[in-house]
């Protein structure tokens, strides 16, 4: 199945991750192109975090310890401010 991630905008996908061994309770996806993207949903490995950044993509997959609420906050100050560099 495919997901499109809208231009320039961020979503998390801890929902979609299946794998009951994968190491990451939780995964950050940044568009920051002008275009959307499709990614593949569900997670089945690890080997999905490269596959996406390849695609242009920024992940930040967080582990059990990490909190989410920072790290999403710490995505979208990011992805601001290279919405309005390009202004």
């Amino acid at each position: 199945m495919k997901f499109v991630v809208r231009p320039q905008h961020i979503i998390s996908v801890g929902g979609y991750i299946v794998e009951t061994e994968f190491p990451y309770r939780n995964i950050i996806v940044v568009n920051p192109t002008e275009e959307p993207i499709k990614i593949d949903i569900p997670i089945f490995s690890v080997d999905w975090i490269e596959e996406h950044r390849k695609l242009g993509l920024e992940i930040t997959p967080l582990k059990e310890e990490e909190t989410f609420l920072t790290a999403f906050k710490r995505a979208k100050a990011k992805l601001d401010a290279q919405i309005v560099d390009k202004s």
